[in-house]
């Protein structure tokens, strides 16, 4: 019976001894690979590495990348710009040319006195934004009537000249208002109460109610 209780004290010994082993060899592999190649146990305590399985386990620290290597690479990644990119982008839009010159009066050299000769523009170029113009168009249709008929006494006949017609019978809202409407709600996503806010500032006073009538 001791032999058998003694047999078994050693069997089990054996196993815990192996397992640290195994855990021993394992924390320190991981410690040649990533961290510190040796480590001082403090106040003579004995440091188990299964205890720090998180130490061990973590993942390696990047390091983080040189300044001039930052930079070899965002000139690489970093497409160049091309030639002519702008003019081509405002190729659309309404250009409006404005020069600047001297008159004959301020075109005299200040060094000799004599004039001055033209050699080229220095341009520049700002893109500029013209806000939105509202304004009041009167429709005059003429009506023409017949001298004659009116000396003869005859039926006067009145005629009017053709005009298009209005979108909405009288109201004043006009085919480029509702299309402003309905773009600015339907496709730049701006409420009516916005909406009726701006034209408010452009001192039109629709409300929202009208809009969504």
């Amino acid at each position: 019976m001791t032999f058998s209780i003694f047999y078994l004290y050693f069997f089990s010994s054996t196993i815990c001894i192996y397992i640290l082993h195994q855990a021993f060899r394992k924390r320190l592999s991981k410690q040649k690979l990533f961290g510190k190649s040796s480590e001082q146990n403090i106040d003579g305590q004995i440091s188990l590495p299964i205890f720090n399985e998180a130490e061990a386990e973590r993942q390696p620290i990047n390091i983080e990348p040189k300044l001039d290597d930052v930079a070899i690479e965002e000139s690489k990644s970093k497409p160049k710009k091309q030639k002519g990119k702008r003019e081509k982008d405002f190729s659309k839009l309404t250009k409006q040319v404005v020069e600047y010159k001297l008159s004959k009066e301020e075109q005299v050299c200040p060094e000799c006195g004599n004039t001055l000769h033209e050699v080229r523009p220095e341009i520049r170029r700002e893109l500029e934004v013209i806000p939105a113009q509202i304004i009041v168009k009167e429709t005059h249709s003429m009506i023409y009537s017949c001298r004659n008929c009116e000396r003869e006494g005859i039926t006067v006949p009145m005629i009017t000249a053709p005009t298009p017609k209005p979108v909405i019978k009288g109201s004043i809202a006009s085919a480029s208002l509702i299309a402003d409407i309905m773009t600015k709600k339907y496709v730049d996503a701006i409420p009516l109460y916005r909406q009726e806010q701006e034209y408010k500032r452009y001192g039109l006073p629709i409300n929202r109610q009208n809009m969504s009538n």
